[in-house]
Parts: C-alpha cells; sequence; structure tokens
C-alpha cells in the first residue's frame, strides 16, 4: 500500500517561543499587555463609537462567554481617555421645587461641586436657624412692634370712645363681656337696668331706649368693621417688619453665596427663590408652630429644614471619565428611586429621597451591562429604549410602570442623559434583539464582534506570552518560565483544535494560569514551570472524568463490546465524541452492516427508530449515493444493506462516521473482513471525498486508550481526514507511541484509502467499461452483485 502513516511531528505543534528573546527566561521579562490579544476588530469598534457623540452609537458586544469582552473593553476605557474630546462632565442635585412641591427641579453644577455646594447650604441653614430667632428677640425689634401695637390700641380705643360717649349721652353703657364681646345696657341712673326695672319704664322709654341701641348697635358694627382692618394693617405691618428683619439676616448671609455661584444661572435662580421662601416660612425658624417644625426636620441626616436641604444625586471626580458596570441592572438600580420616610405613623416623601440609578452615575461616560440580565428584568428594556431615545432621564416609581392606582408619587423634573451604553452577549440574543425589536438597531449601532481564535505565528506567540505575563501580574501569582509559557500557549492551541490556531478564550487560561499557580505554591516553587502545568491540566480532567471514566470502564468489563485485533465481515470501528456541559472525550462505536436481497437501498436502523439525528440521516443518503454511483450505474443493486450503530441507546447525530459505514457496507458487499485494530472517522461527499470533521483530538485519544485497555498490539491506528491533519495537538503519550511505530495515524483523501487500509488489499480503480479489476475490494464486491444479479 502507498498510504503512509503520519510522522510524529505532525501530531503536535510544540511552541518554540521564537518570536521573544533569546534571554527572556520568564513572564518576569516580559510587559504586560495593556490590551486583550487578538481583539483589534472589536477594540477598533469599540474606538470608533466613543469618538462618536451622535445619538444612537452605544454598543452591542458579541461573544461567548469568557472572551475577555469586559474586560478589554475596561481597559481600553480606561487607558484612553473617552472624554479627551473634552465634553463637560457635571453633577446633578434635586433642590425643591417652592412653586411645586411634587416637581422637584435639577440643579447642574461643574463636576466636583455638588458637594461643596450642598455643604454651603447647610452651612446657611445652621447660620439661619441660629440667627433668626436671635434677630426677633432683642430690643430694637420688641421698640418696634410695640410701637406698631400702641398705634393699634390707640386707633382702637380712640374709635371706640366717640361710640361710649355717645352711648353715655343717651344713657346707654358699652362694655366688653368676659368672652370679647362688645354689650350696650339701658342704664338706670348709674346702674344698668334689670328686667324688673325695665318693665317699669313706659312704653315710650323703653322705645326710645331700644332705638337707640339699635342705632349704637349700627354703628358699633362699623367701628368693629375698622377695627378689623386695623388689626390687619397691623398684622400686615408686623409680617413686613418681620420680613425686612429676616431679610437683613439672610440677605447678609446669603449674599456671600451669590457672589460664589454667580456664574452658575440656575443657582443663582434657585437661591432667589429660596430666599423668597424662607421670608413666607419664618415660623420654621422661629418655632411657631411646633408640629410643622417637627415635621420640617424629621431629616434623615441633618438637623435642618427638609424644603432647604440640596440632594447630591451625581458627584463626579471632576478628572475621571465616569465608567460603571451595573451587575445586578433591575429597574431601581439603572433608573433611580424615591424612598418613603415614616414621621409618627404618617408616611411621606420629599426630593431629598430621591435616589440615583447607574444612568444617574454613568451620565457623561459608560454604562456597562450584560444583555441577558437586562433582558430578564421586568420594565428595563424599555425603560432603557425611552431614556436612550429621549436623552432625558426621569425618575419614576416601579409601581407608577405596572399599576393604574393614582398614587401620590413625586414627578422629578427630567435629567438631560449623554452616555454610551455597552452590552454584552452572545450572537443568539443578538439575533433575537436584530430580529424581534425595530429599535435595536437603531439604538445600538454599533457592533463589537469579538474573536474566538487567532493565527499562531511566532509574533501572536509572543503577543500571548505577554497577555499571559498581564494575568501573572494583575493576579499577583508566581511567574511562569518560558517552557511553561510554552505548554500554556500549546494548550490554547489544542482548545482551538488547531495547530495554526490559539485560542482567545481569556478565562480557560486564567483558570489554568490560577491552578497552576496553586500547584506551584504547594510544592513550595518559587516559579511556576511546565510540570506544574501539566499536573494543572491532569487536576482539572480529574475533576470532570468522571462520565469518561465509567465509560471506559465499560471496556474494561466487556460491557461495551469492541475488537481492537483480528477482522470481521462487514464490521467497523468508528469514532464518536461524548461531550457534557464543561468536557468532551472520544469512544469508539461498533459499525455493523448486512446485507440479504433486495432492491439496493440503505436501511438506516438509527433513523427508522428515531435515534439518528438529521445530519446523520444525510450523511447515510451520501454514501448510499456514492454506492450507487459505483455500482448501480447499468444495474439496480441486488441487495438491501441494513446499517446500524451497535449498543447505542441515546441517538446518533453527525456525518463523521460515513466513511466507516461506507467501508463496512463495501466489507460485506465483497465478504473480505476489515482489520479492527484500526478505527476511522470522517465525513465523505458523494463522490468518495473525504471531509474534515470536530474532535478529531478526542476521537483519537479515545481509541488509543481503548486499545491501551484492550492490549496493545503493532498496527493499531486510527485513520482520517488529510483535511484535519492541521487540527491535531495530541497526548504526549500518543505522541511517542507514533514515534514509536506502536501506533498509527493515517490521513486520507478519499474513502477508497480508507477501504485498502481496513481491508489490506487494493480498492482498485473502474475501467472506461465501469468494470473493477477482479484482485481489487471494490472488484470481488462487483463480482458478487452480479453473481447476484
Amino acid at each position: 500500500m502507498t498510504i503512509q502513516p503520519l510522522s510524529s511531528d505532525k501530531l503536535y505543534r510544540a511552541s518554540e517561543l521564537n518570536g521573544l528573546p533569546e534571554d527572556c527566561k520568564s513572564t518576569k521579562n516580559l510587559t504586560p499587555l495593556d490590551e486583550i490579544v487578538g481583539q483589534e476588530r472589536a477594540q477598533k469598534a469599540v474606538e470608533f463609537a466613543m469618538s462618536i457623540k451622535e445619538k444612537g452609537y452605544n454598543i452591542y458586544a458579541i461573544g461567548r462567554n469568557g472572551l475577555g469582552k469586559r474586560t478589554m473593553v475596561l481597559r481600553y476605557l480606561n487607558r484612553h481617555d473617552p472624554n479627551g474630546n473634552g465634553n463637560p462632565l457635571y453633577d446633578w442635585c434635586y433642590v425643591a421645587n417652592f412653586e411645586e412641591t411634587r416637581s422637584p427641579k435639577v440643579l447642574k453644577l461643574p463636576a466636583g461641586s455638588g458637594h461643596a455646594f450642598k455643604k454651603d447650604i447647610e452651612k446657611l441653614m445652621t447660620r439661619l436657624v441660629k440667627a433668626l430667632p436671635l434677630a426677633f428677640d432683642n430690643e430694637m425689634y420688641y421698640s418696634r412692634s410695640e410701637k406698631l401695637k400702641n398705634q393699634l390700641t390707640q386707633k382702637q380705643e380712640s374709635a371706640l370712645l366717640t361710640l361710649t360717649q355717645e352711648a353715655k349721652e343717651h344713657s346707654v353703657s358699652l362694655s366688653v363681656t368676659t368672652t370679647g364681646e362688645y354689650q350696650l345696657v339701658a342704664l338706670n341712673g348709674e346702674e344698668p337696668h334689670t328686667e324688673e326695672s325695665f318693665a317699669k319704664l313706659p312704653d315710650e322709654k323703653q322705645m326710645e331706649f331700644e332705638n337707640t341701641i339699635n342705632e349704637l348697635e349700627r354703628q358699633l358694627r362699623n367701628i368693629v368693621r375698622q377695627l378689623t382692618e386695623l388689626e390687619e394693617e397691623f398684622s400686615d405691618k408686623i409680617q413686613k417688619l418681620n420680613e425686612e428683619v429676616a431679610l437683613d439676616v439672610v440677605s447678609h448671609f446669603i449674599k456671600e453665596l451669590k457672589e460664589e455661584y454667580k456664574p452658575l444661572p440656575e443657582v443663582i435662580a434657585y437661591l432667589k427663590a429660596m430666599q423668597a421662601d424662607i421670608l413666607e416660612n419664618l415660623d420654621i425658624f422661629l418655632e411657631e408652630s411646633e408640629e410643622q417644625v417637627a415635621l420640617a426636620y424629621a431629616a434623615l441626616d441633618k438637623k435642618m429644614p427638609r424644603r432647604y436641604q440640596v440632594n447630591v444625586l451625581v458627584n463626579q471626580d471632576d478628572s475621571k471619565f465616569p465608567i460603571v458596570v451595573e451587575e445586578s441592572p433591575n429597574y431601581h438600580s439603572i433608573f433611580g428611586y424615591v424612598e418613603n420616610a415614616t414621621y409618627k405613623g404618617t408616611v411621606f416623601t420629599d426630593f431629598s429621597l430621591i435616589r440615583p440609578g447607574s444612568l444617574h452615575k454613568a451620565n457623561g461616560g459608560v454604562l456597562l451591562m450584560d444583555a441577558v440580565k437586562v433582558l430578564e428584568r421586568p420594565y428595563v428594556w424599555d425603560g432603557l429604549k425611552r431614556a436612550l431615545r429621549s436623552r432625558k432621564l426621569s425618575v419614576s416609581s416601579l409601581e407608577k410602570e405596572v399599576t393604574l392606582s393614582g398614587t401620590i408619587s413625586l414627578d422629578p423634573e427630567p435629567i438631560p442623559l449623554n452616555v454610551k451604553i455597552i452590552l454584552f452577549g452572545d450572537y443568539q440574543t443578538y439575533q433575537l434583539l436584530q430580529h424581534y425589536d425595530p429599535e435595536f438597531s437603531e439604538l445600538f449601532r454599533v457592533t463589537a464582534d469579538f474573536e474566538d481564535e487567532m493565527n499562531r505565528t511566532d509574533e501572536s506567540e509572543a503577543q500571548y506570552a505577554k497577555f499571559i505575563s498581564s494575568i501573572v501580574n494583575d493576579n499577583k501569582m508566581l511567574h511562569c518560565d518560558r517552557k511553561a509559557i510554552g505548554r500554556i500557549i500549546e494548550y490554547s492551541s489544542r482548545q482551538a483544535d488547531d495547530q495554526n490556531k490559539l485560542s482567545l478564550h481569556s478565562a480557560d487560561i486564567a483558570n489554568l494560569l490560577r491552578e497552576s499557580n496553586y500547584v506551584a505554591k504547594s510544592s513550595n516553587a518559587t516559579m511556576i514551570r511546565a510540570n506544574h502545568v501539566e499536573l494543572a491540566l491532569s487536576n482539572q480532567e480529574m475533576r470532570v472524568s468522571r462520565l469518561k471514566d465509567h465509560v471506559m470502564q465499560t471496556f474494561t468489563n466487556g460491557t461495551t463490546l469492541i475488537d481492537t485485533d483480528g477482522e470481521a465481515v462487514g464490521q467497523v470501528n468508528a469514532l464518536s465524541v461524548i461531550s457534557t456541559s464543561d468536557y468532551q472525550f472520544g469512544s469508539p462505536n461498533r459499525i455493523t452492516a448486512t446485507t440479504s436481497y433486495g432492491e439496493g437501498g440503505v436501511f438506516d436502523i438509527e433513523r427508522s427508530v428515531d435515534l439518528g439525528g438529521r445530519i446523520h440521516s444525510k450523511g447515510v443518503m451520501i454514501l448510499s449515493a456514492y454506492l450507487a454511483s459505483v455500482f448501480g450505474r447499468s444495474k439496480r443493486i441486488p441487495l438491501t444493506t441494513h446499517l446500524t450503530f451497535e449498543q447505542s441507546y441515546g441517538g446518533v447525530d453527525g456525518d463523521s462516521a460515513s466513511m466507516a459505514e461506507l467501508c463496512a457496507i463495501v466489507s460485506a458487499f465483497s465478504q473480505l473482513p476489515i482489520r479492527q485494530d484500526v478505527a476511522i472517522t470522517g465525513s465523505m461527499n458523494q463522490f468518495g471525498a473525504a471531509q474534515p470533521i470536530g474532535g478529531v483530538n478526542e476521537k483519537i485519544e479515545g481509541f488509543f486508550d481503548v486499545c491501551a485497555i484492550k492490549g496493545r498490539k503493532p498496527g493499531q491506528g486510527v485513520i482520517i481526514p488529510q483535511s484535519n491533519v492541521h487540527n491535531l495537538m495530541l497526548r504526549k503519550d500518543i505522541v511517542e507511541a507514533v514515534e514509536k511505530g506502536d501506533f498509527n495515524i493515517w490521513a486520507i483523501r478519499h474513502v477508497t484509502e480508507a477501504i485498502e487500509i481496513l481491508i489490506g488489499q487494493v480498492a482498485g480503480q473502474a475501467g472506461l467499461d465501469g468494470i473493477f479489476p477482479v484482485d481489487s475490494v471494490l472488484g470481488q464486491a462487483q463480482l458478487k452483485l452480479n453473481a447476484l444479479r
């Protein structure tokens, strides 16, 4: 036979680290990378989105978990100042709206000045709480208010004196009762008439008294009206006096603040409104209404009137670009909420109880969230889209969103929103959003597509070594020596299932480094060496390989029937991969083919009992087409073939057994036996060309392990498609066995090459008449079929 096994150097690509200087002995000599290796495409997308300030240029970062999406974005944002174009940052505060208390006002302050403003207002209130009562508790105020009071008394007395004299002239007295009411009584000399004495008076005299008293009462009513006006006038004068006194105090203290915040018109307007409100609500400071004062001071932090507090919602560091990672994106944590306070059993709320969400904190910067978590939480996605569309951030309670009840709540003024949202998610979520949400592509116009792998070159290996160094330095691990770096790079190639690729699944590499660091420290080593990496990998496999051990046990005790030596007609060893959530391994399967006189069809038992998947069924149909093109060009094949996977109870899918199935059928047709010490994997097309399959390393290792269980024999090996050779990153023990000639791996381009290896004879080439040579495998099969015809 002309087909030679692969040499051992084709089975594993060792890392020579030619891209690193010779004097580089460990990661200690390498500069850690500030970025994630191999993600230039995604990084350019992020750079592009961050440089555009228009609405809608938010980012959706696509890639499976563990690629380092978040790490890359955060490193980029921290390394490059995305705010380099001078986009201003602000502090945002909520203050009382003195005209409409249900709609608190927003104050926009320069970054870093929010807390300073809050302290200035607190200092002002502390001074006013002390100064205002003192301004009303001194001789000057008392004399001025006393003077006003005396003026009122004089006017009241003079108005009543005239009426009193007139009444006296008509023998009527004007007196004030204990309840404060005015009373007109007829006099009998100097004493008031009693009922008896008044009744004894002549009717004319009684009538005269009544008329006089009625007239006096009319005059009295006019005077009482005048007295009321006088009291109101006095009250206004006192109020004006109080305001003048208070204004002197308040304007004196507030003048300094107005000067300090002169460049900020919004703040000046608020200070003016606050000054006017203080003058209207002096009783809060003078403590004249105990209940009102108690409620006003029912603050949760400082002892000052609640209505004059400043609620600093966001206080930005004036030099730091805000980058917020929201781990739990529920409605309140993103959009903020309004707390409630309780005073004497009464629940109340106001602007000082408004609390910020992630969008408030990230305003002017970037908010990073997991897409699936955002979509899982009710109302969050709709709220996020609403905020991005309007570029305004409203604090509205979730209860308001989900109910129709008319509960009284605050309606704060919205805050202008200028933020970049970066969502991290997988491709399936991205497709769902694209398909079902027409607004998604308008709001998330930039896609950062993260690669799963990168080309393996000397330069990329050197970069990967720096990437390893960055993980080591970030996590303060022991440094890796040169051989350990090489071994980790080889592991990365194995994860990528390609000698010429490196896996970019940074979480796997970081986990391996952590475990290698643990192993090295446990053995009191000062550096991570290749043997520590090997032991860490071995420990990793041991933890997750329970199912593999169980499957291999079935080969040991004979539960699963398999032969690794000898020959058999219509029976071949195929290779499959069994996967769990975090581990996959190879296991050989016996495929058998039997024939009977019939119409020439291939009867797939797996499909008939619904254990075969669609791809497997397609593979069987393709090999049937190839069989028909070889043996049934001019006449129908007079045999029906029954094909099955022996001892397969859980379903079969994939077409990687189609070459094995064809070899079993050809053996059944020709009655020539197949070698049982060789296993085969690979799919084929309708022309018999071998096509690549997945899991080639695991499949080879699975058969190698079963051969070790059943007993090593010379000549054992595996047939794979030539197009899978670049995927080989086999275990060291298999490479050594191939090097010694104890195990073989053949790479083929056509199924006829597999037939020659498995049956040990030339497959045969058909002549122009379609007849194969008699001494070939296909010739023998043709003879048998012709005899049946």
